[in-house]
């Protein structure tokens, strides 16, 4: 059985691979942007549908699965922010989520 690593140096480098992607036009983008925003802001971002690992190459999908496993050691919540991503995460929802815009 393959084991993946779940501690904290294992999901940064996960998390530095997946942005990248979630920034870029290729057809895993979509799910992994989907996945980042999900954990940014499920309620108002979208929530990341499992199915969509299906989708994902395997290193992608064991990516997603090595910061759910970091998440769910740890007391309390963690955020993409905390980690010193929100910037990124501004550009990926820019890039994934059309602004509302006010109605008349």
């Amino acid at each position: 059985m393959t084991s993946i690593p779940t501690d904290h140096d294992a999901m940064l480098a996960a998390l530095t691979r997946l942005i990248p992607i979630a920034m870029s036009d290729t057809g895993q983008a979509r799910r992994v942007a989907n996945f980042l925003m999900a954990w940014w802001n499920g309620p108002d971002l979208g929530h990341f549908e499992i199915a969509d690992l299906f989708g994902l190459d395997v290193a992608v999908a064991n990516d997603i699965a090595t910061i759910v496993g970091y998440l769910g050691q740890r007391p309390g919540a963690i955020y993409i922010d905390a980690l010193g991503f929100a910037e990124e995460m501004q550009d990926i929802i820019a890039l994934w989520r059309k602004p509302v815009s006010a109605s008349t």
